[in-house]
C-alpha cells in the first residue's frame, strides 16, 4: 500500500488549484479516522458534541468493532487548522475506522491533533456541546436523538423514517446502510425512534429555537428512507409533507426548510413547496444508466431513472431551478466490479450528468462515498474510490459551475476554504468565497 503522505503531497502538488484542505478533506472522509481514547466524547454528558448517527452510520467498521468508540461517542465532527500544511479551518465530519493512517489524539499538553501516518497533520477542534441538547423532550427522549444538528450546528438533520422500503439486496442501493444502522443501533440498545412523531419533531425545534440564541443552526433537511406503499397510513409525499406542513406552522421562516425524497410527481412536488419548503433534493446518486439500474435497483424498479430524471426537471418548473439540488454519491462510479476501471471515464460519465442538468440551471451536489461494511460496495471496496477520483471531480464541479454561469447551491453556508462548513464532502471549501449573503433563503423575519 502506498505511503498516504506520498499520495496526499503527490495531489496536492499535481493540483495547486485545489485547496489542500479540500485534499485532506476528501481523504478524512473516503478513508474515515481513529480515535485515540482521550479524543473520544462523554456522550451527552460532556463539552464536546457527539456523534449523532443521523442518517447512515457513515463508519468503516460496523459498531461491534469500534472498541470504546462505540460507547464512548466521537465527536460529530471535527475542524482542522494549522499544522505542518497551514490548514484554514477545515470542517470534516467523522467516519471512524480504527485502521485509518490518520489518527485524532491528544497529546501531554491536552491538545488534540491529527496525525498521518504518524506525523502531525494539523490542530482539531472539537464541536461544543450545543445548550439545546442538555435539555430533554417531556418525555425524556434527547434532542440529539430525534433532532440532531450537523455542519457545525449550521444544518438541524430530521430522518424521520429511520428505515427504507427499498428492502434487501434486490431493492436497496447498494451504498447504503440505512437500514443496517437501524438494526444495529437497536441490536446495541441504543435509543433510535423508528418514526418520529411530528409532536415529537416540534417539541426538539422548539426547544432548539429557545436555546440557539445566536441562531446558529440555519437550516433543517427533512428526510428518511423511500416509502414505496406507505408509512402510517401516507404515501411518500404526504408522509413527509404533514412534517413540513407542521414545522412551517409553527415556526414559520425560522429555518430554510428542505425536503430529500424520492423524484415524486409534478402535483406531489407542489404540494411540499405550498408547505413552505424551499428546497427539493431529488437525488439522482450516480449518473452512468448501467450504473444506475445495478446499483439503485429499486429505484431502477419503481420508478426508473430517466422518469427519475423527468421529475427532476419538473421540480425545477416548481421550485425555480436553482432550488432543485440533487445529490450523488461521489465515488460508487468507481465501485468493483461494475464501476468505471478508470478515472478518466468516471470523471467524463459525472461531468455529462453535471452538464445534463446545469445547462438547465439545476446544481447537483454530491457526498463523498463511505464505504460502510454492511453494504455490498462497502464490502468488495473497502478503500473506496481512489483520492484523485475526488480531486478531480472537484476540479470538474468547479469548471462545470463556472462554465454554465451558476452560483454555489444555496442553503449550505458559506463558500471558500476557511468558510465552508458543509462537512461530507470539499465542493464548497473548493469553491470560491462570496460576500454575498449565503442564506439568502432567509426571510427578514427569520433573524427576528
Amino acid at each position: 500500500m502506498e505511503n498516504r503522505t506520498a499520495l496526499v503531497e503527490g495531489l496536492i502538488a499535481r493540483f495547486p488549484h485545489i485547496p489542500r484542505e479540500a485534499v485532506f478533506k476528501e481523504d478524512l472522509l473516503r478513508t474515515g479516522m481513529a480515535f485515540d481514547d482521550s479524543a473520544l466524547t462523554d456522550n451527552l454528558e460532556g463539552e464536546v458534541k457527539p456523534k449523532s448517527y443521523f442518517i447512515f452510520s457513515f463508519d468503516q467498521k460496523p459498531l461491534t468493532q469500534l472498541g470504546n468508540a462505540a460507547k464512548r461517542r466521537p465527536p460529530e465532527e471535527i475542524a482542522l487548522t494549522g499544522g505542518p500544511y497551514e490548514l484554514r479551518r477545515t470542517i470534516v465530519s467523522v467516519r471512524v475506522n480504527p485502521d485509518s493512517p490518520y489518527r485524532v489524539s491528544r497529546g501531554a499538553d491536552g491538545a488534540l491533533t491529527l496525525s498521518m501516518d504518524g506525523q502531525m497533520v494539523a490542530d482539531v477542534t472539537l464541536p461544543p456541546m450545543p445548550e439545546y441538547y442538555r435539555h430533554t423532550l417531556s418525555n425524556g427522549k434527547t434532542v440529539m436523538e430525534i433532532a440532531p444538528t450537523i455542519q457545525w450546528g449550521y444544518l438541524v438533520y430530521l430522518t424521520v423514517f429511520r428505515m427504507c422500503q427499498y428492502f434487501g439486496a434486490k431493492e436497496e442501493c447498494q451504498y447504503c446502510d440505512i437500514n443496517h444502522n437501524w438494526r444495529q443501533h437497536k441490536h446495541a440498545g441504543r435509543p433510535y425512534t423508528g418514526i418520529k412523531p411530528i409532536d415529537e419533531v416540534l417539541e426538539a425545534l422548539a426547544i432548539i429555537d429557545q436555546y440557539d440564541t445566536g441562531h446558529t443552526s440555519h437550516a433543517y433537511t427533512l428526510t428518511g428512507g423511500s416509502v414505496t406503499s406507505k408509512v402510517d397510513g401516507y404515501a411518500e409525499a404526504d408522509f413527509y409533507g404533514r412534517y413540513a406542513e407542521a414545522i412551517e406552522s409553527r415556526f414559520p421562516g425560522r429555518w430554510i426548510g428542505k425536503v430529500v425524497a424520492q423524484a415524486l410527481p409534478r402535483e406531489d412536488v407542489q404540494r411540499f413547496k405550498d408547505y413552505g419548503i424551499k428546497i427539493y433534493h431529488p437525488n439522482y446518486e450516480v449518473w452512468d444508466k448501467r450504473l444506475f439500474e445495478i446499483i439503485c435497483p429499486g429505484k431502477e424498479r419503481y420508478v426508473g431513472r430517466e422518469e427519475w430524471h423527468r421529475r427532476i426537471f419538473d421540480a425545477a418548473e416548481v421550485f425555480g431551478a436553482r432550488y432543485v439540488i440533487p445529490n450523488f454519491v461521489a465515488g460508487v462510479e468507481m465501485a468493483r466490479p461494475f464501476g468505471f476501471q478508470t478515472v478518466d471515464e468516471a470523471i467524463r460519465s459525472t461531468r455529462e450528468g453535471l452538464d445534463h442538468f446545469m445547462s438547465r440551471g439545476i446544481t447537483p451536489r454530491f457526498t463523498t462515498w463511505c464505504p460502510e461494511p454492511a453494504t455490498p460496495l462497502g464490502k468488495d471496496n473497502p478503500e473506496g474510490a481512489p483520492l484523485e477520483y475526488h480531486i478531480r471531480l472537484l476540479e470538474t464541479y468547479r469548471e462545470a459551475l463556472e462554465q454554465h454561469g451558476l452560483q454555489p447551491p444555496p442553503g449550505y453556508g458559506p463558500p471558500g476554504a476557511g468558510n465552508a462548513v458543509f462537512s461530507v464532502s470539499s465542493f464548497m471549501d473548493t469553491l470560491a468565497p462570496n460576500d454575498e449573503n449565503a442564506d439568502e433563503l432567509m426571510t427578514a423575519g427569520t433573524q427576528a
